[in-house]
């Protein structure tokens, strides 16, 4: 049994080891690291992965030392937990340190792009500028050329309206004139059409008068004729 606890104390320590090895090299990755911002946050998950995995094994190892028996090896392992703790706190200073090296140079770096950068941007904007008003000046030409012919075509619309109008003006002249003479003619027909009836009305009359003079003479004559005494 005791056989079987060191074994697991001697590959718990070899662990931490291997931890604080890989620790270490990542310190010093980030403490060369020339940037970008994204380099240095992918080399910082990693030590925060490592430290959180030598964090476990040296609680591991912490309590693998409560559980022995000799006080002898319970004091051996408690030493070397303290002894890894120390130097975990010690690659955590370091991985500071590291990185605000690395940030500085960063940032420097950074800065000597920006203001090569303004310089260069300057001398492209002068170019730039250049070009934009020889643009500029092309586009205002064009754009007069453009609207002297727009306003030669609004002149020339202009006469073709106003020469439609006056041919629309003269079409309703001579449609207002057929509809006036239209217009008269209703009226004659109408009053024809109202003395006819009149002279329509009359002759019925007259008609009627005629059948009415023509029955009482047969009238008169049927009587004197069968009734003499009467």
């Amino acid at each position: 049994m005791a056989s079987s606890a060191d074994v697991h104390v001697r590959i718990c320590g070899q662990e931490i080891i291997k931890y604080d090895l890989e620790i270490k090299a990542l310190v010093q990755d980030i403490r060369d690291c020339p940037g970008p911002q994204s380099t240095l946050m992918e080399f910082n998950s990693q030590v925060k992965e490592k430290f959180n995995k030598l964090r476990l094994r040296i609680q591991d190892l912490e309590q693998m030392a409560r559980e022995q028996d000799r006080e002898t090896d319970k004091l051996a392992i408690q030493a070397e937990t303290e002894s890894q703790r120390r130097q975990m706190l010690s690659n955590q200073t370091a991985w500071r340190k590291a990185n605000l090296a690395c940030k500085l140079a960063i940032d420097n770096t950074e800065k000597d792009e920006l203001l090569h950068g303004e310089e260069n941007q300057s001398t492209r904007q002068r170019k730039v500028t250049k070009d934009s008003l020889v643009e500029t000046s092309n586009n205002i030409t064009e754009s007069l050329m453009s609207m002297s012919r727009m306003m030669a075509e609004q002149v020339k619309q202009s006469e073709d309206t106003i020469g439609t109008l006056a041919t629309s003006s003269s079409t309703v002249q001579e449609t207002n004139d057929e509809f006036k003479s239209m217009t008269g003619t209703i009226h004659l027909g109408r009053r024809l059409i109202l003395k006819y009836n009149r002279r329509e009305l009359t002759d019925k009359l007259l008609i009627f008068l005629a059948l009415a003079l023509f029955f009482a003479t047969v009238l008169y004559i049927l009587k004197k004729r069968l009734f003499p005494f009467i």
